[in-house]
């Protein structure tokens, strides 16, 4: 199995685990120049950075041509490419139409999926762009999820490999909150109807409990840590996955 995680700009990498895929963050309102900086320092490092590129936080054209000139120069191979949520700070509106800027061109692109919907986009509107963005992505990452069978569902549609995103180990109450704010509607209800007592509540979820259940269906999984880096850690090396 394979494993990439997800990294802030101000992430010390020595705390990083040696997985060969980090992928970078830019939150809203965050500066381009310091997810650039943070994805060469990678690539001096010996990891393979993959830097995301949220649409509707480009300014301008010429801001987006920078962050991925940066990118290019340092070395950076591969992208993310999202929407972001948010209101559009310029010309940008969707991941699409950075996509047919063109200036990606010899690097791996990586769009996102959501098996079980978005809050910023109709389900209608969420399988156009899927759609559109198809011809442009070797790989999608799907948002994190707990409940499997969105996910099987979702692979068996695809043609370009499908990266599940998972959590690393987080109490209940934790994925919950999380679960509410990225609308995974499916998950949120697996959760509540799987933990709903006190105790359980207070109990670390482990990723395996999902990996065993879809790693027949893919060999990628991304983790998204929301902070509990340490933790991601001890578990990656425990399990023998790095």
């Amino acid at each position: 199995m394979n494993f990439s995680l997800e990294i802030g700009p101000k992430t010390d990498l020595e705390t990083v685990p040696q997985l060969s895929d980090v992928y970078i963050t830019m939150l809203p309102g965050g500066d381009y120049k310091e997810t650039a900086d943070k994805a060469v320092e990678l690539v001096k490092k010996g990891f393979n950075p993959v830097p995301h590129f949220p649409a509707r936080s480009m300014h301008d054209d010429s801001e987006l041509k920078d962050y991925v000139t940066r990118c290019k120069d340092g070395g950076v191979k591969q992208a993310l490419i999202i929407g972001g949520g948010r209101e559009p700070l310029g010309k940008f509106d969707s991941s699409f139409q950075l996509l047919e800027t063109g200036y990606f061109e010899k690097m791996k692109i990586g769009i996102a999926g959501h098996p079980e919907g978005s809050p910023d986009i109709s389900d209608t509107d969420l399988e156009k762009a899927m759609i559109d963005k198809k011809p442009y992505a070797d790989y999608i990452v799907t948002q994190w999820l707990l409940d499997p069978q969105p996910i099987i569902d979702f692979i068996s549609k695809q043609s370009v490999p499908v990266h599940v995103g998972i959590t690393g180990p987080l109490k209940i109450s934790s994925l919950i909150k999380f679960a509410n704010i990225v609308g995974a509607k499916n998950s949120l209800n697996f959760l509540k109807s799987n933990f709903s007592r006190a105790l359980d509540l207070l109990k670390p979820k482990d990723p395996n409990d999902l990996i065993g259940k879809v790693k027949s269906h893919t060999d990628n999984f991304h983790i998204y840590t929301f902070g509990g880096l340490k933790e991601t850690n001890k578990w990656l090396r425990e399990n023998s996955y790095v």
